[in-house]
């Protein structure tokens, strides 16, 4: 294939004209040369006009292609600032560098606001850059504004959402919430009234009720004699709960009078939009109202937040045994089918602890079946030497004592794990043992808290109890007719309940004396208690000298603080906090310290005038009305100090809740 003919097929095809042309010409020279000529001067001016031609082209195009970019790059430029979007740039000092026209009119009248810090133009902004985060909302005035920001290229983008925050905000207050109220003890504040007098008690506290919920917007409709159950918005729980739900004071203020003052408790559930979880949520919360101990409101919402109010005063104690009866039996029964049952009080075992463990040990051995209490005797737990040393002196007893390390393994899939004095998970003794059994009782005397044991088969929680050794010796009254216990047992259950009462002077009941009673027919010894509570020199001179460092706060609030190269045991400083209460004017006590692992912990004690639980549990801890405590991490005993002066003031300032 010829050369000129590949590479014309190669592409150069725009080049074969002209030289096929030109070859054409010089043939026709030899022949006649003047045709040729005017041939080439014809040719050239063709090639002259097409040069020219393409030259205007191309300066057309290029004028072309110019003013499409000056109009692509115009159209940009005030895209960019006319965009419904802030968008800002800044240095590395927070000084804005550039921004568009949208953000000026957003937030600011000034003509530009290049060379203004980010601090000046809103200081809440500038505090949420400070925070690197990402994505957040800041208000600015009237307006709520979602920022955007990459600060690797100290950029930020800012939207007015200020629309849709509105409406979100309106859905949110007008989504439903559902409110269970239960008149406490109705039953026990009735007895014994005509009924005349009756109705005119319950006409006088549905009233009550009926003209709150109409001050505040709530649909409400009576239930059953002591239940009410209303409908509204979370707009009005908001309102309700600025006032801390008074309505648990207007109706205990109005039934004053009488012997036993009527209570409310309330459970309240928000959060959801679906009404079949909201009627659960409303009655948990009830629930949980009602075993904390009555005489408060429990709102919780959707999925786990619940917040406490009220809670003021001790609850009622009830005068049926029914439930015992039946609890008693429900726990043999459970008992009876277990191969192996295990008995776990919380960390830093105290009498009332041991003391129910002991009783709980009885009913397992009623029932013939295997019983085990689970505490290390290698440790060193201060407040039950006493009574380890007695027990290890039975080598009956002794020998139910496991360490939890032999706990785990001995547990079987039919056995029973019995946790007394704690509900808490976090707090027990063993919580490894809580994920190994299937099936599990809780028994407890104390308030019931937001945390609880999963999943357990049987509850039996009555915070107006003394104690939790109260509760077990109730219980071993229906277990067996023919019940025996040993000195030492008895006397341990009895010690329990005497250190949780201080001696039968606080939270004591007409059944905590009967409890009493049925130890001391089986074998307590009040001189033997004595002994088991009685303390060395050293003890008592430490006790002295907290007491002695006291504190008078607010003038009636006694707050003391143990030595700093001192250790105390739990033990001592509830000691301590009880001794607070004997001085003159003092209504509640708070003891802190340091203990060895750097945790600051707070014994708090009442005469009842005050809610120590409500304190407590507003710095992590929980307890009774007038018995509570808490353990603090990664805080000096200074600082714990003086949070417990600002949740005081809150308290005593109307901030009742939780």
């Amino acid at each position: 294939m010829p050369r000129f003919l590949y590479h014309y097929l190669r592409g150069y095809h725009r080049y074969a004209l002209p030289v096929l042309t030109v070859l054409v010409l010089v043939i026709l020279a030899w022949y006649a040369w003047y045709w040729a000529m005017v041939g080439f001067v014809a040719l050239g001016l063709i090639y002259y006009l097409m040069y020219k031609k393409e030259q205007a082209f191309a300066e057309d195009f290029e004028a072309y292609i110019s003013t499409l970019r000056h109009r692509v790059k115009k159209a940009g430029e005030d895209v960019i600032s006319d965009l419904p979007i802030g968008i800002l740039l800044y240095d590395e000092e927070q000084t804005i560098q550039w921004h568009n026209r949208y953000i000026l009119n957003l937030l600011s009248d000034a003509d530009s606001l290049v060379g203004t810090t980010l601090e000046e133009l809103s200081p809440a902004l500038a505090e949420w850059l400070h925070n690197e985060e990402r994505e957040g909302t800041i208000r600015f005035g009237e307006k709520t504004l979602d920022i955007l920001s990459y600060p690797e290229e100290r950029l930020l983008y800012v939207v007015d959402n200020t629309d849709y925050h509105e409406l979100k905000k309106k859905h949110r207050q007008e989504q439903v919430v559902f409110i269970n109220i239960h008149l406490d003890n109705l039953d026990e504040v009735t007895q014994g009234l005509d009924e005349q007098r009756r109705s005119l008690l319950v006409s006088r506290v549905t009233n009550t009720i009926s003209r709150w919920a109409a001050e505040h917007g709530i649909f409400i409709r009576r239930t059953a004699s002591d239940k009410f159950f209303g409908v509204m918005d979370e707009r009005t729980l908001k309102a309700i709960e600025e006032t801390k739900f008074d309505i648990l004071d207007h109706v205990r203020e109005l039934t004053s009078h009488n012997k036993i003052p009527v209570t409310l408790s309330i459970g309240v559930g928000a959060g959801t939009s679906s009404l079949i979880e909201l009627g659960n949520l409303a009655q948990s919360s009830l629930d949980l109202a009602l075993g904390r101990g009555g005489d408060q409101a429990a709102v919780k919402r959707f999925p786990d937040k619940v917040t406490f109010y009220g809670g003021k005063s001790n609850a009622v104690e009830k005068r049926t045994r029914v439930r015992a009866r039946v609890i008693s039996h429900a726990l043999r029964d459970m008992i009876k089918e277990s191969d192996k049952v295990f008995i776990m009080g919380h960390r830093d075992p105290d009498m009332d602890a041991v003391g129910s463990a002991i009783g709980v040990l009885k009913a397992v051995q009623v029932n013939e079946r295997e019983g085990y209490i689970v505490l290390d005797q290698e440790e060193d737990y201060p407040g039950v030497n006493r009574l380890m040393e007695e027990i290890n002196k039975e080598k009956d007893l002794q020998e139910h004592f496991l360490s939890p390390q032999e706990a785990l393994e001995l547990i079987s899939e039919k056995s029973l794990l019995i946790i007394v004095d704690v509900h808490k998970p976090a707090l027990v003794l063993e919580p490894r043992l809580l994920d190994r059994f299937h099936r599990k009782v809780v028994i407890d005397h104390h308030r019931r808290g937001e945390a609880f044991i999963e999943d357990p088969l049987l509850v039996y929680i009555e915070p107006y109890a003394s104690s939790t050794s109260e509760l077990v010796a109730e219980l071993l009254e229906y277990q067996s007719d023919e019940m025996e216990m040993s000195r030492l047992e008895a006397t341990a259950m009895l010690a329990g309940i005497v250190v949780d009462t201080n001696n039968f002077a606080m939270r004591t009941g007409s059944r905590t004396f009967d409890a009493a009673a049925y130890l001391r027919r089986h074998g307590a010894d009040p001189v033997l208690v004595q002994k088991i509570l009685k303390e060395e020199k050293e003890q008592f001179i430490k006790r002295s000298r907290i007491v002695e460092r006291a504190e008078i706060y607010r003038g009636k609030i006694a707050i003391a603080i143990g030595e700093a190269d001192e250790r105390y045991g739990q033990v001592l400083l509830a000691q301590a906090a009880d001794t607070l209460l004997t001085l003159d004017d003092v209504v509640a006590s708070f003891v802190l310290c340091e203990r060895e692992d750097g945790q600051v912990v707070i014994s708090a004690r009442s005469l009842g005038e005050i809610n120590v639980q409500v304190i407590m549990e507003k710095m992590h801890g929980g307890g009774h009305l007038t018995n509570a405590a808490t353990q603090l991490e990664d805080i000096t005993v200074e600082d714990a100090v003086k949070w417990l002066k600002e949740v005081i003031d809150d308290y005593l300032e109307g901030g009742r809740g939780t």
